[in-house]
């Protein structure tokens, strides 16, 4: 197989495997692989997972990538919080929630960190659509119990000030009664009680 074939053939893939390569060309040969990032038409993210060289990177392509490259998982952390416009910086690290253990990987596209959180806590997130494909994303509120989670330290006037976080946008747009029920769900007293922190600081300075 040619390069231009599996251009063609997979034009619609973000991220594809060796085994997506063999389902449209059951004898294709992996050495071609090598072959092609040397010649730059391909990159290797990390093993067994690549991206065609010509891809034009956005936000919704790194979703996609970092679902596909350890799952299962979803966008969350800060990623997420900068996607529905609650943090002022961008955002320059993919960070997802896994229910595998923590890890990360540096790619030619950027680097992506995934971050443990027990079984029973992976939930909240939707599926979303890039080019008719699917990546999941946290949900606005349960982005927000994620980050405040994985960083036990932030609970103060002084840390949420210095956060910088859009708390007029998100009272505007969060589904409370969801937030309510979702923290619940972490069954994380002192969480409860930083998350009340925080709403009573947000709303006092929106």
């Amino acid at each position: 197989m040619q390069y231009i074939e599996l251009r063609e053939k997979l034009k619609d893939f973000v991220v594809f495997a060796l085994n997506d390569i063999r389902k449209v060309e059951p004898d294709f040969y992996p050495a071609r692989l090598n072959e092609w990032q040397k010649k730059g038409y391909i990159k290797k993210l990390r093993r067994g997972y690549y991206i065609f060289s010509d891809t034009a990177l956005n936000e919704e392509v790194l979703f996609l990538v970092a679902n596909k490259l350890y799952s299962p998982s979803y966008i969350s952390f800060e990623m997420a919080l900068s996607h529905y416009g609650l943090i002022p910086e961008g955002v320059y690290l993919a960070t997802s929630a896994s229910s595998k253990k923590t890890a990360s990987f540096k790619t030619p596209i950027g680097e992506f960190s995934y971050c443990r959180i027990k079984q029973n806590l992976f939930f909240g997130y939707q599926l979303e659509q890039h080019k008719g494909q699917g990546y999941k994303i946290a949900e606005m509120e349960k982005a927000l119990l994620d980050y405040l989670y994985i960083n036990p330290h932030i609970g103060s006037d002084a840390d949420f000030h210095e956060w910088r976080f859009n708390g007029k946008e998100f009272l505007a747009k969060a589904d409370l009664k969801k937030l309510d029920a979702y923290a619940k769900a972490f069954n994380n007293r002192r969480l409860i009680v930083r998350l009340e922190t925080f709403l009573t600081f947000i709303r006092k300075n929106s």
